[in-house]
């Protein structure tokens, strides 16, 4: 535990900063490095699937809207875990799975810098991890104003062209409404979906980052439940819009094995170089990446404060106002996770870690719901929405799970 003489985090962020903040995480580099993944897997029903997996991810982003208005506070989930069940142990388990999952998410981000990276110079992977890993671990722990400040420009320009991307393909896309998609391995199945649907989950990771800095956030109670609403809405609608597009002007197969895959349909659809798409890509990558290593920081940040880990992972320094240990620490683990792990398999673990953390959150806020209304003014929703969010990330986290399973067996 600190003093209240020690210095603290740095209430720099509105709305608009922390919206483009949840932006950037989840528009960061989901769809610029799994898209191909997904359209592999699902061919032509690759919409779906990421419609599947925005839908999931809204039942839980609304619980997370709610709790984070009643607790703002670091290390969300583990304060609502322990307000929901009262188990310090369940609390800390919680927390360190969040971190855990920012760090592989992290991970997986800066492995598809390196593929976008070679479509300008050839440089071996593990080099341009680690450049990449180090820059943006100094640039977290430089200050939370300016590392958001930072992902915000760069999520107007990710944001930017995506929908550029929407608005070029689009004529093409409804005009072969008609011609099906050849399937890559045959006729593409429910659990091809399915299958389809947790990869792109792993592309909605990121509101929940948002509640992670509460104590940064101005007016948190009202500012957070605005926010991820934004959020969850636009996100999912550029999604579902460029794999449509995607899959209706590129060869799922094409897709499937570039190592760039909007890098390629940026070249189909405008027959321009494809390294402008590619910058943009590493930009959102870059932005991606920066985002959960500020994120997993916090959570240690805030576990530390409750007194579940040892006081160096709460240490504000008195120059930046961030934790700066905690991230040093963190970056070290992107950087091992990285260098030891592939691509899918990065996603797959990330999407398995939060889907389980995403069940026991829907079920904390079921049982503090029941202990009281939300404060005046804090975002509310139906107990409805906790626990079909429980149910289905409980469902989609056992398929999670296998997939995992069997992509090691």
């Amino acid at each position: 535990m600190t003093s209240s003489s020690e210095p603290k985090l740095n209430r720099a962020l509105g709305l608009p900063l922390l919206t483009l903040y949840g932006l950037g995480t989840v528009l960061g580099a989901g769809i610029y490095v799994l898209i191909g993944e997904v359209a592999g897997r699902t061919g032509g029903f690759a919409p779906i699937s990421f419609l599947i997996a925005s839908a999931l991810s809204a039942l839980t982003a609304f619980s997370f809207a709610e709790l984070g208005g009643r607790f703002p506070k670091s290390a969300g989930e583990a304060v609502y875990v322990q307000e929901g069940f009262g188990r310090r142990e369940l609390s800390l388990i919680v927390g360190l799975m969040v971190a855990l999952a920012g760090i592989i998410s992290s991970a997986a981000i800066a492995q598809g810098f390196a593929g976008y990276l070679s479509t300008f110079v050839s440089v071996p992977d593990g080099i341009a991890v680690l450049v990449l890993v180090v820059f943006l671990t100094a640039l977290a722990a430089w200050g939370i104003a300016e590392s958001v400040i930072t992902a915000a420009v760069l999520t107007v320009i990710e944001a930017g062209a995506l929908i550029l991307i929407v608005i070029l393909g689009a004529p093409e896309a409804v005009m072969s409404l008609g011609t099906p998609v050849a399937p890559i391995n045959g006729p593409v199945t429910g659990i091809a979906i399915l299958s389809g649907a947790v990869l792109a989950f792993y592309a909605f990771i990121g509101f929940e980052d948002m509640v992670n800095v509460a104590e940064e956030v101005r007016d948190a109670p009202h500012t957070i439940g605005k926010a991820i609403f934004l959020v969850v809405i636009v996100t999912a609608v550029l999604y579902v819009s460029v794999a449509f597009v995607a899959v209706r002007t590129v060869p799922a197969a094409e897709l499937a094995t570039s190592p760039a895959p909007m890098a390629l349909l940026f070249e189909r659809l405008t027959n321009l170089p494809p390294q402008i798409m590619s910058l943009v890509a590493m930009l959102a990558v870059v932005n991606g990446a920066l985002i959960q290593i500020i994120m997993s920081a916090r959570v240690l940040y805030g576990l530390s404060h409750q007194g579940t880990l040892p006081a160096l992972f709460g240490e504000v320094h008195t120059v930046t106002r961030t934790p700066l240990k905690g991230t040093i620490i963190v970056g070290v683990a992107v950087l091992i996770a990285t260098l030891l792990l592939p691509l899918v398999t990065l996603a797959q673990v990330t999407s398995a870690l939060v889907l389980v953390v995403f069940t026991v959150v829907n079920l904390a806020l079921v049982l503090v719901k029941r202990q009281g209304p939300a404060p005046e003014g804090a975002w509310e929703v139906p107990m409805a929405v906790p626990i079909l969010g429980a149910m289905s990330a409980a469902t989609f986290g056992v398929f999670a799970i296998m997939e995992v399973a069997r992509g090691w067996s």
